[in-house]
């Protein structure tokens, strides 16, 4: 099965290490909070601590009543934080079989790029649907942009 490869960038007029410290330990529940279409909000998020620890887990649940187990995988500050999602469920357990995810932050101009990119191992029905996930992922990303927009400018 073939693994399917999104990306979403955006620049902000801020310096890596800033982008970087306000992405790493933001809350899900306030970077993903809003429905993209067949997307769900995160609605709860069970954690020990600050996110920021490698080898750290949380578990994720979404507002369809579903629930992922998050590793972080990599931590290379200020450039770029891996995680890896496993143990899905609810509706998207039948399109995912896990997903392999990396935040990078890269000098651009004056500012930063930030970059969220997704490594997915689709199942196989989910294989059949991912051009349209990932056109539904490329807004459901757009949205987490704008929340850091917000988030840096508060």
């Amino acid at each position: 099965m073939s693994l399917v490869e999104l990306s979403h960038s955006r620049t902000f007029p801020t310096t890596v290490e800033a982008a970087f410290d306000l992405v790493l330990p933001m809350p899900l529940t306030q970077l993903f909070a809003r429905r993209y279409v067949a997307i769900p909000p995160i609605t709860r998020v069970d954690q020990d601590g600050t996110w920021g620890v490698l080898g750290q887990q949380r578990t994720i649940r979404t507002s369809d009543g579903g629930s992922m187990r998050e590793t972080l995988t990599t931590l290379e500050r200020p450039h770029r934080f891996g995680y890896e999602i496993d143990a899905i469920t609810g509706p998207n357990k039948a399109l995912v079989a896990g997903v392999r995810g990396m935040w990078t932050f890269a000098e651009a101009g004056t500012g930063v790029e930030i970059t969220w990119a997704w490594t997915i191992t689709p199942t196989r029905v989910g294989a059949l649907l991912m051009p349209v996930f990932g056109r539904l992922w490329q807004g459901y990303a757009r949205q987490g942009m704008e929340e850091i927009e917000k988030a840096l400018k508060a």
